[in-house]
């Protein structure tokens, strides 16, 4: 009996031993070998052809090592923050905020996108020519909303910066009580 748990004991052991073995060797840490030297040079060829063949962007957007684009369009805004002053809880009020292309080229807005579900812009969707003028519609909706308000709207265009930030401010009044208190 003593002899089957020996020979068992070595039996384990042996297994152990092998399946330690199998497991260090699949474990090989060099790239070369898994990639081999046709799978490297791929890798470098295609990161020269990247450098060779270069994607080309918008030319009216620079980016922050390049020289500015003198031909770019320019939105200048007649006001770039607009504040309602004090309104009522749950009010919805609008403003159009106004530009004109001052630049040389026209001008196409991506998108605008609100700080706060809350704010709604619409913009002008077709390219505005250099001295034309588009609109910045912002629907501001005050419900569950109290106190001060700054909201931001980011416009995304082919100007540059490509982000120009246009604001509106809003003081929401507390809900109103039922009037004096009779006595």
């Amino acid at each position: 009996m003593a002899a089957f748990f020996l020979t068992m004991k070595r039996t384990l052991f042996s297994a152990f031993l092998l399946s330690s073995a199998l497991m260090f060797g699949a474990c090989n840490n060099d790239k070369t070998a898994e990639v081999g030297t046709e799978g490297m040079n791929a890798a470098a060829t295609a990161a020269n052809d990247a450098a060779a063949n270069p994607t080309v962007d918008n030319p009216n957007v620079a980016a922050e090592t390049e020289a500015p684009n003198p031909n770019a369009p320019v939105m200048t805004f007649t006001e770039s923050e607009f504040n309602f002053g004090d309104i009522k809880p749950g009010e919805v009020v609008k403003h159009t905020f106004e530009f004109t292309n001052t630049g040389k080229s026209p001008l196409l807005i991506e998108n605008a996108t609100a700080s706060c579900g809350c704010t709604t812009p619409n913009w002008t969707k077709d390219p505005i020519a250099p001295g034309s003028k588009g609109t910045i519609e912002v629907q501001f909706n005050s419900q569950g909303k109290s106190g001060l308000q700054n909201k931001e709207v980011a416009v995304r265009a082919n100007t540059q910066p490509s982000i120009t930030q246009i604001a509106i401010r809003a003081n929401i009044l507390p809900e109103s009580t039922n009037g004096p208190v009779k006595q």
